[in-house]
C-alpha cells in the first residue's frame, strides 16, 4: 500500500492505479455514510463479491452497467446464470432494437436493483462516474430502487479536482484503448455525473483494498 508523498508542503501527484491508504480509505467511507451512502470495507475482490451477492435478496430484479470492476469480481456470471436473480442484461440483449426499442428503455431505466463501479470517490464522500451512452446514470440517480458500487481503493482521491483529472488522464485512456483493441472503435467522455449524497437506505458502496477495474 503506498503512501501519498509530501514535499515542501505540496502533495505530490497521484499514480492514480495505486490503492490509498487506509486512513484515506476510512475517511472517504465515513464521508460516504455522511452522505448518505452505506459504506463497506472488505479486504479483496472476494471478499466483495461475497458482500454484493449477500444485499441481493432472492429473486430481486438486477441490471449492472457495463463494469471491468464487477467483471474482476466474477459476479456477473454469478447473476446472470444461477438461476437466483432476474437478471435484467440477457433480456436486454435477447430484445430487438428496432421493434422493442421503447420497452428496452424502460427496462433498462428503472430496475430493482442496479450494480456497477465509479471512476473516483473523493475523501468528501462524491462519487464521479463517466461514461459515453449515459445509459447507467439514470438508474445511479433516481431510476433504480436500490443502487450498489463495487469500488477498488486506488479510486480514491482527495477531492474533485483530482477526481475529474483521474477520469480524463486514466480511466478514458485506458477504456479508450480497451474498445479500440475489443470493438474496433474508441470511447468518448460524453456524460459526466457527480453524486454528493444520497437518500439513506438506497444506496451501497463497497470499497475492496484492492486496485479493480480502471
Amino acid at each position: 500500500m503506498t503512501e501519498r508523498a509530501r514535499t515542501s508542503g505540496a502533495v505530490a501527484e497521484r499514480d492514480f492505479a495505486q490503492i490509498v491508504t487506509d486512513e484515506e480509505i476510512e475517511r472517504a467511507a465515513r464521508a460516504l455514510e455522511a452522505n448518505g451512502i452505506r459504506a463497506l470495507v472488505v479486504e479483496t475482490g472476494a471478499d466483495a463479491k461475497r458482500a454484493l451477492l449477500d444485499l441481493l435478496p432472492e429473486g430481486a430484479q438486477v441490471h449492472s452497467g457495463s463494469s471491468r470492476t464487477l467483471e474482476d469480481i466474477g459476479v456477473l456470471d454469478e447473476i446472470q446464470e444461477s438461476g437466483r436473480f432476474e437478471a435484467v442484461r440477457p433480456r436486454l440483449r435477447a430484445m430487438d432494437r428496432e421493434t422493442q426499442g421503447d420497452e428496452i428503455r424502460r427496462l433498462g431505466a428503472s430496475p430493482d436493483i442496479m450494480l456497477g463501479s465509479v471512476h473516483a470517490l473523493t475523501e468528501q464522500g462524491e462519487l464521479i462516474i463517466a461514461s459515453g451512452s449515459g445509459s447507467q446514470l439514470g438508474p445511479y440517480v433516481s431510476g433504480a430502487g436500490k443502487v450498489i458500487w463495487v469500488i477498488g481503493a486506488q479510486k480514491i482521491v482527495r477531492d474533485l479536482d483530482e477526481g475529474l483529472r483521474r477520469v480524463r488522464e486514466h480511466v478514458f485512456p485506458l477504456e479508450d484503448a480497451r474498445l479500440r483493441q475489443t470493438m474496433g472503435y474508441g470511447s468518448r467522455l460524453a456524460k459526466l455525473l457527480i453524486l454528493n449524497a444520497e437518500r439513506p437506505g438506497r444506496a451501497t458502496a463497497i470499497i475492496v483494498k484492492e486496485p479493480l477495474g480502471f
